[in-house]
């Protein structure tokens, strides 16, 4: 780890990386924590990889047709609220089961973006780069885009953390209390979305689901209490985001998957302890 802290002063794209390891903790504190506590943890995994056909979309209308205002990560944020929006309508109105229209946006998904990264020239290379995640390649543009998200998923959750917490524990009672359910489910799954955003960059699309809810998971085996719990997952997601990095730097591993790894191991270590 000694190698990765010296050249930490040295190279700015490891400075990137570690700085958007510890923004995107904030929102994996916070939202990991409601959406472990709601039970809609697949719910992040449906709209993560409805994140690439936003994601192949936008990388095709820059390359093909010039629109270069439509940056990936712009793409990402609409195709995640887009479909965040429409699980909850379908679930709300039509009654059905979540998991079903889950895999329904899971699979659409993931082929809308191989269908418009597959006819977008040159830039079939990054397909890996859009399921894997390079935390490494993170950009200060992109930083800037995922403080503002970081900033904006904070702010409204300090402002209706008691409306969110009530439907995360009983939509029902939460509806006898006078709380408007359905408007405060929606606003949770755009946070979920949002948070989701975040991640991609830094572990991709199939690693997102990890380490947006095993850290507030973890926790949750400490804290009986949300607002701790918020704060220890945060705590423990920067804790092994930076750890990760220093352990892939010096035999240059994939910092994504070394980064999952070390939160999988952590999560099935304390979940052995907790039952002994």
């Amino acid at each position: 780890m000694a190698e990765f802290f010296q050249a930490l002063l040295q190279h700015s794209f490891l400075q990137h990386a570690l700085l958007a390891g510890l923004l995107a903790s904030f929102s994996c504190g916070i939202v990991g924590t409601y959406v472990v506590t709601r039970r809609i943890t697949y719910l992040a995994g449906g709209i993560a990889h409805c994140v690439l056909g936003g994601m192949g979309m936008a990388r095709y209308m820059q390359v093909v047709h010039g629109w270069a205002f439509f940056d990936p990560l712009l793409g990402a944020i609409l195709a995640a609220l887009t479909a965040a929006f429409i699980i909850g309508w379908v679930n709300i109105q039509a009654k059905e089961r979540i998991d079903t229209v889950i895999s329904a946006f899971w699979g659409m998904g993931m082929a809308t973006g191989i269908l418009f990264i597959s006819k977008t020239p040159g830039y079939g290379e990054d397909m890996m780069a859009y399921l894997f995640g390079n935390i490494l390649l993170v950009t200060p543009h992109d930083l800037t885009i995922i403080a503002g998200l970081d900033l904006f998923i904070i702010v409204i959750a300090l402002l209706f953390h008691k409306q969110l917490v009530a439907v995360c524990y009983d939509e029902e009672f939460a509806r006898l209390r006078g709380i408007k359910a359905p408007l405060f489910y929606f606003l949770l799954l755009a946070l979920t979305a949002l948070t989701v955003v975040l991640l991609v960059s830094i572990v991709g699309i199939v690693m997102v689901i990890v380490l947006l809810t095993l850290p507030a998971a973890i926790a949750g085996r400490f804290c009986q209490r949300m607002g701790p719990m918020m704060a220890l997952a945060a705590g423990l997601c920067a804790l092994l985001t930076t750890s990760g990095l220093a352990l892939s730097y010096k035999p240059d591993l994939p910092a994504g998957a070394t980064i999952i790894m070390l939160v999988g191991v952590v999560y099935l270590i304390t979940a052995t302890v907790k039952k002994c």
